[in-house]
This record gives structure tokens, C-alpha cells and sequence, in this order.
């Protein structure tokens, strides 16, 4: 099932002036995000692919009020630690407004990350 959200960027290496440009990363913006066995999935708006973060990536899950320089207002931003080629990335999404379900969401993507053998996991959902 997809459902809204926003991508607020990607972190290299936890320094959010640092961005990750490469496979669409660099572009923020509104659209649709879904999960499933392998991945997490965001399509931007006005794209023709979306974003890919393969569970057997992810090596964290955090949560916050900013991202890259971008402020969530309310809402939680989700931090999705990962590693691609050698490098630390963090991408930040408002996956949803509730932070009951925000949580739930959290727990959920590091519990298939763990499923995925991607190694040490942080699911902070709190």
C-alpha cells in the first residue's frame, strides 16, 4: 500500500551540509512510499523511478525533528541509516503525522532491516 510522505535528503557521513547526490538522492520533495520484503520505497513527484534502500543496507533507524538542513515542523522525520559502495548515509522522510504510527513504522522498517542481515541495528523509536 503506498501512502504520502516527504524525503527531506540524504546525510553523508551524519553531516547534514554533506549531501548524497548519487541514483536521485540529491532531489527533496513530496510523494508516495512504500515497503516490501527488500526495501523501502520513495517516488518523488514529477519522477520516473523511486529511491531504493535495500533492508540489507539499513544499519539503523532513528528518529528526529530535522534533516539536512530541512525542519519537519511538528511531525517526526524517520532517520534511515545506511551503508552504499563504502559510504555512511542517513536519509530523513515524514513517513507519517501520527507519532503512534511514526513509531510503529520505525520498529517495523528496523525489524526487516534485522530480518535482512544487514548487521547492527538502532531502532529508536522514542
Amino acid at each position: 500500500m503506498r501512502r504520502r510522505g516527504h524525503y527531506l535528503g540524504t546525510e553523508l557521513d551524519e553531516r547534514w551540509w554533506r549531501r548524497y547526490a548519487r541514483d536521485g538522492f540529491l532531489a527533496r520533495g513530496l510523494g508516495d512510499w512504500w515497503l516490501d520484503d527488500e526495501a523501502l520505497y520513495f517516488h518523488r513527484r514529477l519522477t520516473k523511478a523511486p529511491l531504493v534502500i535495500a533492508f540489507a543496507d539499513v544499519v539503523g533507524v532513528r528518529r528526529g525533528s530535522w534533516h539536512a538542513g530541512q525542519w519537519a515542523g511538528r511531525n517526526a522525520v524517520v532517520k534511515v541509516a545506511w551503508r552504499s559502495e563504502g559510504a555512511h548515509l542517513c536519509s530523513g522522510f515524514v513517513l507519517a503525522r501520527d507519532p503512534a504510527e511514526t513509531a510503529a513504522l520505525m520498529r517495523e522498517i528496523g525489524s526487516r532491516a534485522s530480518r535482512a542481515g544487514a548487521g547492527e541495528h538502532d531502532a529508536e523509536a522514542g
